[in-house]
């Protein structure tokens, strides 16, 4: 049995904050949960998948965030309680859906968590979903720690019912993926069926409704705000007349640092978990209390620009400070010494810093840029490609998955990268002002989140360029989770369709396709040729399932590879072109860690002496 379906209430249990939030949301009785996968979120999607599997929760991976929302927010009108989970970027993507949902509202609980992600561990920006929830007019809840996050989510369920509004439920990296005791609760039983009960007055967003609709927003956005003031997620701790306003993790690291400071009996702290709307009484009187108030929060000064409107409003004059060159940062994750710094900086605390390890007997970190998996079948395609290529000015717009890591020597494949599903669409914009070939990559879930939107869009002006579909069978870099393309039958899982890539490319009227096995160098090469003679648009599927999916699926059937050194004249092509993590220089001699190698034999295919052959022929 799946461990977050334990029913002992009052067991503690040790949880990833993904994992204690997909408890908390199975606690508030959570009967439908839909995602794009997206780090940080994504163990919070797969313990909802793994559920499902055992229990008569639905949960699905949709094509992309707005079709994840889309479907939850019926779900969640039909009377049934929902949660939606997205990266922070996701929330882009949805945005359309969010703005829309958030006048005509819910009928059941719908919790959307969007995780963001500062100092973009995994991620193309650091954007702060909190204006999200300002711009859309919905309330908005920030845990501390992995045991409120858990306890949280139950809250923002019963606060989605309350308003008949969804609730945005932001959590950062430093919440999602560390690690804690929590007390499990009780795991009610859910109500997993539903009734849609037409209301056109409501549901149809046409002027007429949504003028009436807009209203009806702003005045549960009053009463958010009432609720909010009293709200135990918004409280006051300490003593004294310096203060701080912290949120999130931040807070965490602030009692930390008062701690740290002695400093309990002159900082009062107060802390916002249901931060929009913003308490402006509770905040009021906080700065009332207080000489001196220090904003204490990752991201965007959302907290800080708000808290000094309300001291003007409160015809307050202390010193009120967050993000300045000198004290915090707009950019990246904050960490206790920082903000323990900080704050013995503004308040003016005697403070020594701790001094630094000595690290002088400790040698350096060698560099480990990031790059693609021995094995990985894009690594062969970008060499194809580039070989293809030689002697030619292209231009390669990439997208987001493992293949985005195709733009760091010495593949060098990926000049433009923006966002999701933006290779096809970049593509039809260089090669209509510019006289250079377009070669662009996309993988196949991306192809199925928003890439194929930028085919259509090529084939209907007829543009002209070449769209290659790294189709790897899965979505791999997020944990190989199920695409429409997928075989879900290898999962032994039924009930489920396959959409055909290839079928679907011809459908939307793309004349030249070619299919080729991602590790046929030779012939990959030449379809690129063929491709770029094409005028117009032309798709490469290459298909070679990822190598860390093929080896949980136990299908990994090649035999490791050896440099035969009677042969090897050094050139290094296998490394100086290829890059696997598979190689190392021994002696200056190229040489292969078989037990890294997955023999896919591209650099069999790419070494002029053929001196790289099975292990075993030696």
């Amino acid at each position: 049995m799946h461990k977050l379906l334990t029913d002992k209430p009052g067991e503690s249990m040790f949880l990833l904050g993904n994992e204690a939030i997909a408890r908390g949301a199975m606690e508030a009785g959570v009967a439908f949960t839909s995602t794009y996968p997206g780090t940080p979120s994504s163990e919070l999607s797969l313990n909802f998948f793994q559920m499902s599997r055992e229990s008569d929760l639905y949960f699905e991976y949709s094509t992309n965030e707005k079709v994840s929302l889309e479907v939850a927010a019926a779900a969640a009108n039909s009377g049934v309680r929902s949660m939606c989970m997205m990266k922070h970027v996701g929330l882009n993507v949805a945005a359309d859906v969010l703005m829309s949902l958030a006048y005509v509202g819910v009928t059941a609980g719908l919790v959307i968590l969007t995780a963001d992600d500062p100092f973009m561990f995994s991620s193309q920006n650091e954007q702060d979903n909190r204006y999200y929830a300002k711009f859309g007019g919905l309330p908005m809840m920030e845990p501390s720690s992995v045991e409120e996050a858990k306890e949280m989510v139950k809250e923002a369920f019963a606060l989605s019912e309350k308003l008949k509004r969804p609730v945005l439920f932001r959590t950062t990296t430093r919440i999602n993926h560390s690690t804690a005791v929590v007390t499990l609760g009780e795991l009610p039983p859910r109500t997993t069926r539903g009734e849609f009960i037409k209301e056109p007055m409501r549901c149809v967003t046409v002027p007429a409704v949504s003028r009436g609709l807009h209203v009806k927003l702003l005045a549960d956005l009053d009463r958010a705000q009432e609720m909010a003031e009293n709200s135990p997620f918004n409280f006051v701790e300490g003593s004294g007349n310096l203060g701080i306003i912290a949120n999130g993790v931040s807070y965490t690291y602030a009692v930390d640092a008062v701690r740290d400071l002695k400093a309990k009996d002159r900082i009062r702290i107060l802390r916002l978990g249901f931060s929009n709307p913003m308490p402006a009484k509770l905040i009021k009187n906080f700065l009332a209390s207080c000489d001196q108030v220090l904003v204490i929060e990752e991201g965007e000064p959302f907290m800080e620009e708000a808290v000094k409107a309300f001291a003007q409003e409160g015809g307050l004059t202390l010193p009120i400070a967050g993000k300045t060159p000198s004290l915090f940062s707009r950019l990246y994750e904050f960490d206790p010494a920082m903000v323990r710094n900080c704050m013995a900086s503004f308040f003016g605390i005697a403070h020594e810093p701790a001094p630094a390890t000595d690290l002088s007997g400790t040698p350096a970190l060698p560099m480990r840029p990031p790059t693609l998996c021995a094995g990985c079948s894009h690594r062969s395609v970008f060499y194809a490609v580039k070989k293809a290529c030689e002697g030619q000015d292209v231009i390669f717009p990439s997208d987001i998955g493992c293949y985005t890591l195709g733009f760091m020597p010495p593949l060098g494949m990926g000049d433009f990268v923006i966002c999701m599903g933006a290779s096809a669409g970049t593509a039809c914009g260089f090669s209509t002002v510019t006289d250079k070939k377009v070669v662009a990559f996309v993988g196949d879930s991306t192809f199925f989140h928003s890439g194929l939107s930028g085919l259509i869009n090529g084939v209907f002006n007829n543009h002209n360029f070449t769209l290659v579909i790294l189709d790897n069978r899965t979505t791999a870099m997020t944990g190989h989770q199920p695409n429409p393309g997928v075989d879900m039958t290898e999962l032994a899982m039924e009930n489920y369709n396959t959409v055909d890539i290839e079928a679907v490319v011809r459908a939307v009227g793309v004349k030249h396709v070619s299919v080729v096995r991602a590790f046929n160098v030779r012939k990959t090469m030449d379809a690129v040729r063929e491709s770029l003679a094409f005028e117009g648009v032309s798709v490469i599927i290459a298909k070679e399932k990822c190598a860390l999916y093929a080896k949980s699926l136990k299908q990994l059937k090649g035999k490791p590879f050896q440099v035969n050194p009677e042969k090897c004249k050094n050139h290094r092509e296998c490394i100086d072109a290829l890059g696997c993590p598979a190689f190392y220089l021994e002696n200056g001699m190229p040489r292969i860690h078989t037990h890294l190698c997955v023999g896919c034999a591209l650099c069999a295919q790419a070494c002029p002496e053929n001196a790289i052959v099975p292990a075993k022929s030696l």
